[in-house]
């Protein structure tokens, strides 16, 4: 509890605010690196699994490299970038970007292609029936209806790039990591437990904006189609309970 005290003390001192290490450009660079990454990853996943869903083919091969890319160590990818790329300032953020968007694809091509995938093939027959082109079919029908998933997809990346974006502080690149890897061998434990609660509370935060995102999403015709399916539901079930009940009266 003392150390909990601690970091929250160390979060909230006026020499955070300030000096060296404020946390608001920590804060503001550990953002950088996750959302130019996630953009980045978003603008090479996103045409392919729309192409995957759409046309159905390579589908074993996006899977397979999702699974595989997913099995990835973060540090060691990104060490090995380093050595592969340079040491130079500009190539640190090279090798360390490269990473974070190698890392944020398969979460992002998984929910493209299974967006698209989870629409109803009768929906899209339907389309194909009043003479919708095959282009058409992808932007009117199935992108707007795959969207909540691929949101997910985009959530999914977000949340693992900004726990991954810590790392970049071991190669000097800054981020909130910065206090981690800093008080690591002084052992300042209240700044690496406040580090650490603020890369959560950062990680919770967007997470929170993207769980509205996708729930506005939704289409309004299938918002709308639930909901009187609920209702349904729900006054078939009274029916059926006050049908004993009658059958008794009589």
């Amino acid at each position: 509890m003392n150390f909990l005290l601690e970091a929250v003390q160390w979060l909230f001192s006026p020499e955070r605010l300030e000096g060296t290490n404020p946390i608001p450009l920590r804060l503001e660079e550990h953002l950088f690196y996750t959302f130019f990454s996630v953009i980045v990853a978003a603008l090479i996943a996103i045409p392919l699994g729309f192409y995957i869903g759409h046309t159905g083919k390579g589908r074993d091969f996006a899977v397979g490299l999702s699974g595989a890319a997913r099995a990835l160590p973060s540090f060691g990818l990104i060490l090995l970038l380093v050595l592969l790329i340079g040491v130079t300032q500009v190539q640190l953020q090279l090798a360390a970007i490269t990473a974070f968007v190698l890392l944020a694809i398969p979460s992002i091509l998984a929910g493209a292609y299974a967006g698209i995938e989870a629409v109803d093939r009768r929906v899209i027959d339907a389309a194909r029936a009043v003479g919708m082109t095959e282009w058409q079919i992808l932007w009117k029908v199935e992108v707007p209806l795959g969207l909540p998933l691929l949101i997910g997809g985009l959530r999914a990346a977000t949340l693992q790039v900004v726990a991954t974006a810590t790392l970049a502080a071991y190669v000097g690149l800054g981020g909130l990591g910065i206090y981690i890897f800093r008080g690591l061998p002084l052992q300042r434990y209240d700044e690496m437990l406040g580090s650490a609660l603020l890369i959560a509370a950062l990680a919770l935060v967007l997470d929170g904006i993207f769980a509205l995102i996708q729930q506005f999403a939704v289409p309004r015709g299938v918002s709308a189609g639930r909901a009187k399916d609920v209702r349904t539901s729900s006054t078939r079930r009274r029916a059926v309970a006050a049908k004993p009940a009658q059958e008794r009266r009589g």
